[in-house]
């Protein structure tokens, strides 16, 4: 096995304890990005100065961001997409039995230090960044006898650093039985814990008890911590077990994520490709409901029928339709002319965000270039007469609407008589 090497470490200057203030997130995650770069490009030529340089960097993280204001998440977002990145640069250096037993040790410590829980990824696998048995074991059973006071009685003690450390050591040493007997132990189930427990049963060939283990966690009004990844541990042993559409029933569907509407379809359409895509869009439509938010993401896949229903709802965005109608008015005029007229009425009932009346003048506008692709010029007219006639007031958009039908009757007009 190949010892540790030296590297002379960039990313070391600007991690400095106290070297970050409390507006200082931004520069934060600069510094971690760079990190990680200088981290892969050792990794390729060095991979157990690699390790080492995920050891060191671990090390300064909370010294360095201490004083950083961390009630937006995005630094904790950050340092934990950081170190899931780098965790299988350390697992898989080919460090010698005695490195990897000085790194346990310092990650350890580095974990006990951490004020906020920054180190989480690399806890949660510390038996496998172990990786030696008699070290494994060691730290599997420091502090054991800690924990289980800590968790039978919550008066004297709340949170040990250490719990996810020994119960990840527990695992990866397959001392099933004490892992599942400490976690047990525990008055409050948290997935965090429980996580350990429902593998340690898997790898016992008890997938049954497993899932009703993780599944019981999702019961309730609550909502609890860690809820998609309890989802998705359920729906994997479930797909496992060859029960798919249980699985995209129970929990592919109601707990599928993303951070956009069109994230969330693609991301239940990449894990069950079997399935038909505009189904799965239908079916997330009917169990979350807001069919106006689902319009781009009909739009983008190519159901146009389904993307005019969601265009008609409350909570269609009427910038978001302008824009279909623009993109659609020369490739599908017939389309852009209908989202173009639901903009219209939304932009009347006073929907969507710091809207004015150049919205409206932008979305007649995309309206005439479509229905003249189709040569529908006087049906879109009497669309937009009909509309404004069934608007009672005098309010400053309805007359926009007005101004605009005019001044565009006029033109067609005068273009009918040259």
């Amino acid at each position: 096995m190949a010892r540790s090497s030296t590297h002379r470490w960039a990313f070391k200057s600007g991690m400095r304890a106290g070297a970050f203030g409390w507006r200082s997130t931004a520069k934060a995650a600069a510094r971690l990005k760079a990190a990680v770069r200088e981290i892969k490009t050792v990794r390729k030529i060095d991979p157990v100065a690699a390790g080492e340089g995920v050891i060191a960097l671990a090390e300064r993280i909370w010294p360095a961001f201490e004083h950083i204001d961390t009630s937006s998440g995005s630094l904790g977002t950050a340092v934990a997409r950081t170190l899931e990145d780098l965790v299988p640069i350390l697992i898989d250096a080919p460090a010698d039995e005695t490195t990897r037993a000085a790194w346990a040790e310092r990650l350890r410590t580095a974990i006990v230090d951490d004020g906020v829980d920054y180190l989480a990824p690399l806890a949660d696998r510390f038996g496998e960044i172990a990786q030696v048995p008699s070290v494994i074991n060691d730290h599997a059973d420091r502090d054991l006898d800690l924990i289980s006071a800590a968790w039978e009685n919550h008066d004297h003690f709340s949170h040990v650093p250490t719990a996810t450390l020994t119960l990840s050591c527990l695992l990866k040493a397959g001392r099933h039985d004490e892992l599942l007997a400490l976690v047990d132990s525990a008055r409050t189930r948290l997935w965090f814990y429980e996580k350990y427990a429902a593998e340690a049963l898997v790898r016992q060939g008890r997938e049954a008890e497993a899932l009703s283990h993780a599944a019981v966690l999702l019961e309730g009004q609550r909502v609890p911590p860690g809820s998609r990844d309890i989802a998705r541990f359920c729906e994997s042993l479930l797909i496992r077990q060859g029960k798919a559409d249980d699985a995209y029933t129970r929990y592919g569907v109601p707990m599928t994520s993303g951070n956009t509407w069109l994230a969330m379809w693609r991301d239940l359409v990449k894990r069950y490709p079997d399935r038909d895509p505009r189904a799965v869009l239908e079916d997330l439509m009917a169990h979350h409901g807001r069919n106006g938010k689902w319009f781009a993401t009909a739009k983008t896949a190519g159901y146009l029928d389904i993307a005019i229903d969601c265009a008609a709802d409350d909570e269609a965005s009427p910038d978001t339709l302008i824009r279909a109608a623009r993109d659609f008015a020369q490739k599908d005029p017939a389309f852009a002319a209908q989202v173009a007229l639901h903009a219209i009425v939304h932009l009347l009932s006073d929907r969507g965000f710091e809207v004015s009346p150049l919205d409206m003048d932008d979305a007649v506008a995309h309206l005439m270039t479509a229905a003249r692709q189709i040569d529908h010029l006087s049906w879109a007219l009497d669309q937009l007469r009909r509309i404004a006639d069934d608007r009672g007031g005098e309010d400053l958009m309805l007359k926009r609407l007005r101004l605009v039908t005019a001044r565009q009757a006029k033109e067609i007009g005068a273009g009918a008589n040259s």
